[in-house]
């Protein structure tokens, strides 16, 4: 949808973060596909660092293209018998 939400913004100023939350979900496509979007406002930590042994522990499936780039988090999967 990101092709789209560009096309659909193109030429206007992005003022604010309500003007960009308010043309993305005014986005649609021609078959009538359309994105739903609202501001969060809430405030989350920053400075955050995870250990290397956190990031190996990471279920992450590398693409083709630019791996480094691209690539999935995939769920871990727990066998409960």
């Amino acid at each position: 949808m990101f092709c789209h939400i560009t096309e659909n913004w193109r030429g206007r100023s992005l003022t604010s973060y309500e003007v960009v939350v308010n043309l993305i979900a005014n986005t649609t496509t021609k078959t009538d596909l359309s994105i739903q979007a609202i501001l969060d406002t809430r405030d989350y930590p920053v400075g955050i660092k995870i250990t290397d042994e956190q990031m190996k522990g990471l279920n992450l499936r590398s693409h083709d293209f630019h791996s480094d780039w691209n690539y999935t988090l995939e769920p871990h999967i727990s066998i409960n018998r």
